[in-house]
């Protein structure tokens, strides 16, 4: 029980200047994005693998699933939306990324203002949106995104959901330049018709006209972006001792992320590897008595973040990776988008759950990855509720610790603390450590 007390009371310490910047930027865009839907302007609400550059090749606001998700959780309000979903009759073990923002919407009070004049909501609450994008990636998704669309009166748009018939090794070697190689041609050819009847629906729904040389534009920049995620990545890889931990990266990137395509966000990229070479050229440790390098599989513990700093003191442990900047790194780069940008998009967004959630795709990245930064052990963390990120969890176990790399796997949710126990959680870390790593 005190363990548990003394975790749960820890904060969160951010050291970055650009992890601040990021969040400061987020709100007040988020802010901005509720006044243009006050003032009549469509709004979209979109899951993650949803090739979000066309609405920002088109100007239509949007919010992403998973950041609002992470939201939500942050801010401590999922315990109380999932108590509505289950008091409104849904099963209480939906997937908590997807169902957030719909458990969201079965809040009375979520727009409105307490006693003292405060938002009662997130931020004041998600705006009504009119249309919800998703793919038909696993069988609850686009269900739950249906009953979200219902709930909104917004129109619901569900994308086809493709899977390889071949799995090259490295495809982060050729993802870049080589898509056509690394992908079916009619995989692709369907994924390109895909994206002409979304730009023709937001035409139809919303009155805008896609512009061929915006989307260009935007693929430029996100080019830009994800190349200084690249260096970033690679340089905590080599940086001894580990100059920045995964509290920083994760929200830095992942902000900055659901903007890619803005020049703010490739300028803050810049802005991110800036601070991160000058700590590196110092030689600054991100945890003085480092010991151990530590990787995180899975999505962000958002409703505990300070998690991830509980074992830099006693251990000199440092949570060094996650696939936030890694992803960045080597899954969103799209070269000579001049030639073709619909089917250079199309060769981004088709791979994402193969690169994620299919082995051998994952489990011989995060072996690569492992191998790059020089890691000690890992710690991998799956969702109990939602079956795409089970992920063939054996396999990537299996792989890694067949290649000699300890790891930690259990289950947990992202965005829902109810089932988490702090000091239990933590009481596993440390075990992991004490007779795997030491």
């Amino acid at each position: 029980m005190e363990n548990q007390k003394k975790a749960s009371k820890s904060t969160v310490v951010k050291k970055l200047k650009a992890t601040a910047l990021a969040s400061v930027y987020q709100k007040q865009w988020f802010f901005d994005l509720k006044e243009r839907v006050i003032a009549g302007e469509d709004f979209a609400y979109l899951n993650a693998d949803v090739p979000m550059e066309i609405l920002r090749a088109m100007d239509i606001p949007f919010v992403v699933n998973q950041w609002w998700a992470a939201i939500c959780g942050a801010k401590r309000m999922t315990s109380k939306y999932f108590g509505l979903l289950k008091d409104a009759g849904y099963r209480d073990d939906l997937c908590s990324y997807c169902a957030t923002a719909f458990a969201e919407s079965l809040d009375p009070d979520d727009h409105r203002l307490d006693a003292a004049g405060n938002p009662m909501g997130p931020w004041g609450g998600l705006p009504k949106p009119s249309i919800a994008i998703t793919r038909l990636t696993c069988d609850c998704q686009g269900k739950i995104f249906e009953l979200f669309s219902r709930q909104h009166g917004a129109a619901f748009y569900p994308m086809e959901n493709t899977v390889p018939r071949k799995a090259p090794l490295k495809w982060y070697e050729l993802a870049a330049d080589r898509w056509e190689e690394l992908y079916d041609p009619d995989r692709l050819d369907c994924a390109v018709e895909e994206l002409h009847e979304l730009i023709r629906f937001l035409e139809i729904k919303t009155g805008r006209m896609f512009d061929t040389n915006k989307l260009i534009e935007v693929m430029h920049l996100i080019n830009v972006q994800e190349g200084w995620y690249k260096k970033t990545r690679d340089l905590i890889a080599e940086s001894r001792p580990v100059p920045v931990t995964v509290v920083d990266t994760i929200n830095a990137v992942m902000q900055a992320q659901w903007q890619r395509g803005t020049p703010w966000a490739a300028e803050h990229a810049q802005g991110l590897y800036e601070e991160i070479k000058a700590l590196a050229d110092a030689k600054t440790a991100a945890v003085p008595n480092e010991k151990y390098r530590l990787m995180w599989i899975g999505r962000g513990i958002w409703h505990d973040f300070g998690f991830y700093q509980r074992f830099e003191e006693k251990y000199g442990a440092v949570f060094m990776w996650s696939m936030y900047l890694a992803m960045g790194a080597d899954a969103y780069i799209r070269n000579h988008v001049e030639e073709d940008p619909i089917r250079a998009l199309a060769a981004r967004y088709i791979g994402m759950e193969d690169f994620l959630h299919m082995p051998p795709w994952n489990s011989q990245w995060y072996l690569q990855q492992a191998r790059q930064n020089h890691i000690d052990g890992v710690v991998y963390m799956v969702p109990e509720n939602c079956m795409q990120s089970v992920e063939g969890s054996y396999f990537i176990k299996k792989t890694l610790e067949d290649a000699g790399i300890p790891v930690l796997l259990f289950k947990a949710d992202p965005v829902d603390p109810r089932k988490w126990n702090a000091g239990t959680m933590t009481a596993l870390v440390e075990d992991f450590i004490e007779t795997r790593l030491k």
